[in-house]
């Protein structure tokens, strides 16, 4: 039995949207910055899939920028704001310690050029407190930038509650929805969101490509030089027939979306349930505000790469953490910020379920990483320290 369960780190595109790439590579291949008709053809094919974006946003369709994905959208994003506060003498920078590193990692070369930043706990369920964000707000804050779902533990954060603080405070907010969107219901306007980050691959569309949400009103500061493409926003030639694949796959989600949650919630809760049942493991992040497909735990006694290999030859793909960090030896900063010690992190599972997973399938993921735990516990010197009482248990 093979079953792909790492569908945070990237989805499989969908049938539709690899037809709509490849039409749109045959049809529309003309430069859309191009005067001639085959041009304007491949323009017009643009706009359409701005609109549509757009839409599935409740936005309007100049608010979209096209980009290479998450990680560029996350970075301009940032720019931007941080950009626009510095010339009203605003740096300091609110964000929450358990963001992805397209986000810290910017954060981190900000402070090197001026600006503070302040990072939010987000305490062992994995939620920020809004009590806490609004109470570090200060009169010099240009931005607060806080991910709607968090990529390794899956949890949901109270975003329109963020959006209408930032918004009474006047202070600009980003969200880095790409774990979010095409899987939770996004209104900008509703939200408060004044800029949102998204990438196609994470919803069944292609690699390579994504947007960038800017409220009307924004300055937009500029990542990439070059081209007056998307407004001269983001120079370089748009990559058409990924942002149709893109739109196609966003609007299937955006109509599906109801129906799979409701399907993958139930399989979910069966996981949750069924690894409960491991001695001394333990769910990591609130066990119902969190997306649908994602069941995170740790496994005390244990490594996270040792259980992915024996899975892996089982037929199960999953992963332990983040794939941007995947090659790190240092545990995930994820499970660290939740309050996990690094032993504890160390031996964690993620495993983010798409919309076909099966109650067959769930069962055999169970029955495997309950073999595969056992396993490795009957040759690890840490478990058996622990059961000899020369250590203490962690996750009772």
């Amino acid at each position: 039995m093979q079953i792909y369960a790492d569908n945070a780190a990237t989805t499989r595109m969908s049938e539709a949207a690899i037809q709509t790439m490849t039409e749109t590579m045959q049809t529309w291949y003309g430069n859309p910055s191009s005067l001639y008709l085959i041009g304007q053809r491949a323009k017009e094919k643009l706009e359409e899939a701005r609109k549509e974006i757009a839409q599935v946003i409740n936005a309007e369709p100049r608010e979209i920028i096209f980009t290479s994905g998450g990680s560029e959208s996350d970075n301009q994003a940032l720019l931007t704001a941080a950009m626009n506060g510095k010339k009203r003498g605003k740096t300091h920078i609110v964000s929450s310690a358990f963001e992805h590193h397209a986000i810290l990692h910017t954060l981190k070369k900000l402070e090197k050029n001026g600006f503070e930043v302040t990072l939010l706990p987000v305490h062992s369920n994995g939620i920020v407190r809004t009590d806490e964000l609004e109470a570090a707000l200060r009169e010099d804050t240009c931005l607060v930038t806080i991910m709607t779902a968090n990529n390794e533990i899956g949890t949901v954060q109270p975003i329109g509650e963020i959006g209408e603080i930032c918004r009474r405070h006047g202070v600009v907010f980003h969200t880095d929805g790409v774990q979010a969107v095409g899987h939770l219901p996004i209104d900008v306007k509703a939200q408060n969101i004044d800029m949102l980050s998204a990438s196609a691959h994470k919803f069944h569309g292609p690699k390579g490509v994504g947007f960038l949400y800017v409220r009307k009103g924004i300055v937009i500061h500029n990542l990439i030089e070059g081209g007056a493409q998307e407004r001269g926003k983001r120079a370089g030639t748009e990559n058409l027939p990924g942002i149709a694949a893109m739109t196609t796959a966003l609007k299937e989600s955006a109509a599906a979306m109801e129906k799979n949650n409701a399907h993958m919630e139930k399989i979910r809760d069966y996981l949750i349930q069924g690894l409960s049942e491991i001695p001394h493991s333990a769910l990591n992040g609130d066990a119902r505000k969190r997306l649908a497909g994602n069941v995170n735990f740790s496994f005390e006694g244990i490594e996270g790469e040792s259980i992915l290999i024996l899975l892996d030859q089982r037929g199960i793909s999953a992963s332990s953490g983040s794939a941007c960090t995947s090659g790190a030896l240092d545990p995930s900063h994820v499970l660290l910020s939740i309050g996990r010690i690094h032993d504890v992190a160390h031996g964690s599972l993620r495993l983010t379920i798409g919309e076909t997973i099966t109650k067959e399938e769930a069962d055999y993921i169970i029955h495997s990483v309950k073999e595969v735990v056992a396993h490795l516990r009957s040759f690890s010197p840490v478990w058996r320290d622990l059961t000899e009482g020369k250590k203490e248990f962690i996750l009772k």
